[in-house]
């Protein structure tokens, strides 16, 4: 993955899902959200890179895949996809929306916590807000697995995973233009969080927009 603070992602997939590519006849508001997320300045922990969107889920899709990386290891890692239908969506409330997964690695006394659904869920709607974000029609589910070995594995301990996958509405700003480079920058955090590095807000030298 290209470093988020060096090369960023390149360019929007459309209906043919190429990656890194915007089509010419791509409407106004969609290849200016996909500038805001190219120009968005992430925290020095995130390496992302734009990977193949979603065929089906509306005109114009592009979609971006992140990490969260202390040297050779991934802590956490995610997709965020944005979606574009320019005569709106009934169920979006809109004409853009957000969708994503994370996930990551759990420390047991983490994973032991009965509240971590709505601590994670809290998360993401705690960065959204910390920024000003006005959101719409969000939704989403907060998943806890355990894997435990046996047979040949059983040398291996316990492990436990968590996976949030979420969708909001983004309210659109001038142009009908939602503020994509400060959605990013509040995923990542989400990103950040969930890999178990501090929470660091806007103006506290994390560089979003």
């Amino acid at each position: 993955m290209a470093a988020a603070q060096g090369q960023r992602s390149d360019g929007a997939g459309e209906m043919d899902g190429s990656e890194g590519k915007v089509a010419d006849a791509a409407p106004p508001a969609f290849r200016a959200a996909v500038e805001a997320l190219r120009e968005a300045r992430l925290r020095p922990e995130i390496e992302i890179d734009p990977t193949r969107p979603p065929q089906r889920l509306a005109p114009y899709a592009y979609a971006l895949e992140a990490a969260v990386v202390d040297g050779e290891e991934d802590l956490a890692d995610g997709r965020l996809v944005l979606l574009h239908d320019p005569a709106g969506h009934d169920a979006w409330q809109g004409t853009f929306r957000l969708v994503t997964l994370v996930r990551a690695e759990l420390e047991p006394e983490m994973a032991a916590d009965p509240l971590l659904p709505e601590v994670c869920w809290s998360w993401l709607t705690g960065a959204l807000r910390s920024r000003g974000l006005s959101v719409g029609e969000a939704s989403g589910t907060v998943t806890r697995a355990g894997s435990y070995y046996f047979g040949g594995l059983s040398e291996r301990p316990p492990a436990s995973q968590i996976e949030i996958r979420a969708s909001w509405t983004p309210r659109e700003g001038g142009g009908g233009v939602p503020d994509t480079g400060a959605h990013l920058a509040a995923w990542c955090e989400l990103l950040c969080q969930v890999a178990g590095l501090p929470p660091v807000g806007p103006g506290s030298g994390d560089g979003s927009v």
